[in-house]
């Protein structure tokens, strides 16, 4: 099986294309296949797995799979990454492009290695709430930016101990059955932040995660009172990138979200023993 590793800001994908393949392997096959190539020490390693597939509205579609083996609806920074795929081996013949993905329909524009997607729309947005954690109160907000992310803003976040509070969010019974990613963000200006995250499924913390740097871009921006207008948030990850968060509110609607970045095809192999 033939595949391409990319990454955008540090995180890292296993892209196959299937856009030309007859062969449709089962869901539950292909999360048996994300868990064996995501391992970083006995397979290829990644973030995650995307397939490219055909779509009856977009120009493709992308399913993304967990090292976990779990399917979920959305990945800004694997949207890039296919992306910049599509564009590089001439899946979609022009610069911008569209993607069908289970958290609604994308728009992506690439040029040279500099990617941004428009992002489908918010939505369940919950500011300032406290969540007990060991006994203590930790105070959060929440918006699903295609997956779920909890926001949690702190000081001196290199360090913070995000292993140990991102997993303790995961897994809070406020956000059962399906658990919440954990993103945790420092202000360094109105504008810009830095954030770390500690991704579902994965299971730890990543270099850098697309939705979580547009769900903290936003929250950053609710922090003010009655926003409204355009905005750009520069986010700067862990892997030593940034990301550019782009979005508008007007009266409370949450609208036109780009997340723009650098992406980059890594190498192409082929895995034996499918």
């Amino acid at each position: 099986m033939e595949f391409v590793k990319a990454e955008a800001c540090g995180n890292d994908f296993i892209i196959i294309d299937r856009f030309n393949s007859q062969k449709l392997a089962s869901r539950n096959h292909i999360g048996k296949l994300a868990k064996r190539f995501c391992q970083r020490k006995t397979s290829v390693g990644a973030d995650g797995l995307l397939l490219l597939e055909r779509s009856k509205r977009c120009d493709f579609k992308m399913r993304i799979f967990n090292p976990d083996g779990s399917e979920v609806d959305m990945c800004g920074n694997g949207a890039r990454c296919i992306a910049l795929y599509a564009a590089r081996d001439k899946v979609v013949s022009r610069r911008k492009m569209t993607i069908e993905t289970a958290a609604g329909d994308l728009e992506a524009e690439v040029k040279k290695d500099l990617v941004k997607i428009k992002m489908s729309l918010p939505q369940d947005l919950r500011l300032k709430f406290d969540l007990n954690i060991d006994g203590q109160r930790q105070n959060v907000s929440y918006i699903n930016t295609g997956v779920p992310h909890v926001v949690c803003f702190v000081q001196g976040l290199d360090n913070f101990g995000v292993e140990k509070m991102g997993r303790a969010i995961r897994y809070h019974p406020e956000f059962r059955p399906e658990g919440t990613n954990a993103d945790f963000a420092e202000v360094l200006r109105n504008d810009r932040i830095r954030i770390r995250t500690y991704e579902r499924g994965v299971e730890t913390e990543t270099l850098a995660c697309g939705t979580g740097a547009v769900a903290s871009g936003i929250i950053t921006v609710y922090q003010r009172k009655k926003p409204q207008g355009k905005y750009r948030v520069k986010v700067d990850t862990r892997s030593g990138e940034s990301l550019n968060v782009y979005f508008s509110i007007k009266k409370d609607i949450i609208d036109n979200v780009y997340l723009e970045g650098k992406a980059k095809i890594v190498y192409r192999g082929g895995i034996e023993d499918v």
